[in-house]
């Protein structure tokens, strides 16, 4: 083997040592940090994956959510962000950035990311759920209607789902469609005191 093909092969060689080790390095790190939050020790756990140097979609995402349990919405928000930059198509990651920015009350950018899944994923039983229930809680029944008609079709021996959108029926002031739902909703949950109030309401 001459010596150029010697050097060729040794530095192929160092080369995937090096990303073997790197491969190695970070598991340890996960490893590390899961057990650290396991106990609790979610400032040690943050400071392992930081400890990486790296800007990846995993770390950002872990990262995104290690910040949120620790109680910082701010930080948590940003790596969330860096993990939904790095791979625009992950739904986990706009679901994680809802999480510290519920808690900071910024509903444009919960929404905003409910929108994003639903562009994505039309039938997204958890985005259209949520997204309605923002529009129903602020009396906005006309546009919650439609995220609630579509989860209700996927999903209609689900309680949560039949009774919120015969609510919303009910306050559209659409009776009969009202009545059907809060009798699904009995048939589903028998004690249902929100249903037998909803029949009632409807006479």
């Amino acid at each position: 083997m001459g010596i150029l093909k010697k050097l060729f092969f040794t530095i192929v060689v160092m080369t995937l040592s090096v990303g073997v080790m790197a491969q190695d390095i970070k598991r340890e790190a996960f490893r590390k940090s899961y057990a650290y939050e396991e106990s609790k020790q979610y400032a040690n756990a943050i400071s392992e994956l930081l400890s990486l140097r790296m800007d990846t979609y995993a770390v950002n995402l872990r990262l995104g959510w290690l910040y949120y349990i620790n109680g910082d919405y701010k930080n948590s928000l940003f790596y969330y962000s860096r993990s939904i930059q790095s791979r625009p198509t992950s739904i986990e990651a706009r679901f994680g950035y809802v999480l510290p920015a519920a808690k900071m009350k910024a509903w444009d950018k919960v929404a905003a990311q409910y929108e994003a899944i639903l562009k994505q994923d039309p039938n997204n039983s958890k985005a259209n759920y949520y997204r309605g229930l923002m529009y129903y809680n602020i009396g906005e029944y006309a546009k919650a209607a439609p995220y609630f008609d579509r989860i209700e079709s996927l999903y209609p021996f689900d309680y949560d789902i039949v009774i919120l959108s015969a609510w919303n029926s009910y306050y559209l002031k659409k009776i009969e469609k009202a009545k059907q739902l809060f009798n699904q909703a009995l048939i589903i949950q028998p004690s249902s005191e929100s249903a037998m109030q909803g029949i009632k309401a409807c006479k």
